[in-house]
């Protein structure tokens, strides 16, 4: 993985904490968004830790023009808000999820390795939250906007494929979604594929976005 934030000791932190863990490999640090691009063309990691607030291109910029090229990694954003705008930015850009800097190393080690495995980092509450900050009275004509877009590609799913979003919306895992649905893990992964193919997203996460965005949970 890349570790991508313009403080060295978060940096240094970072790498102590995953460099010790044997199924994960600490590929490369730098200090700017605007070195991203360089370094996953040089090291190719499946996963990129990004901060947002840097001095000179920010982390929302690198992971927009990051998850546009071709076969992107993974990326995870490093924040200090659990509520912020800018997070849910990342998100509809194409983050797998975020973490906050202070979490606890074991659950940094966890996160890292379902971003890798195509899993969402958000707890249903966070979701809600970030949710919430965003399709408040302030978001005006453009959340209206979002939720007229996100009934439309919902649409045009299947009913299963309906029930499959919405599950993903809740923050269901798949082997939750397995025992609600009543469907194999296997069958689940292989919904959430299509569901990502036929409406044009990223990862689940940007599946529960569009599922909040038509204020289906």
């Amino acid at each position: 993985m890349l570790i991508v934030d313009d403080d060295a000791l978060v940096r240094a932190g970072l790498s102590m904490i995953l460099g010790g863990v044997p199924d994960l490999r600490v590929v490369g640090e730098v200090a700017d968004g605007g070195e991203v691009a360089a370094a996953v063309a040089s090291h190719r990691p499946d996963v990129v830790l990004m901060d947002i607030r840097m001095p000179r291109m920010d982390g929302l910029t690198a992971t927009e023009l990051l998850r546009r090229s071709p076969s992107p990694p993974e990326v995870l954003v490093l924040t200090t808000f659990d509520a912020d705008e800018h997070v849910l930015r990342a998100l509809r850009a194409g983050a797998g999820g975020f973490l906050l800097k202070d979490t606890p190393p074991a659950e940094i080690v966890a996160a890292v390795r379902r971003v890798a495995a195509g899993e969402a980092t958000l707890s249903p509450t966070v979701t809600r939250r970030l949710i919430d900050h965003v399709t408040g009275p302030a978001a005006g004509r453009t959340g209206t906007a979002r939720r007229d877009r996100a009934v439309r590609l919902l649409d045009g799913l299947s009913a299963r494929e309906r029930e499959v979003a919405v599950a993903v919306g809740r923050g269901a895992s798949n082997a939750e979604i397995s025992a609600e649905l009543f469907m194999s893990v296997a069958t689940v992964k292989a919904y959430v594929s299509r569901l990502l193919t036929k409406l044009g997203l990223n990862n689940r996460v940007q599946v529960a976005l569009l599922v909040h965005d038509a204020e289906l949970v």
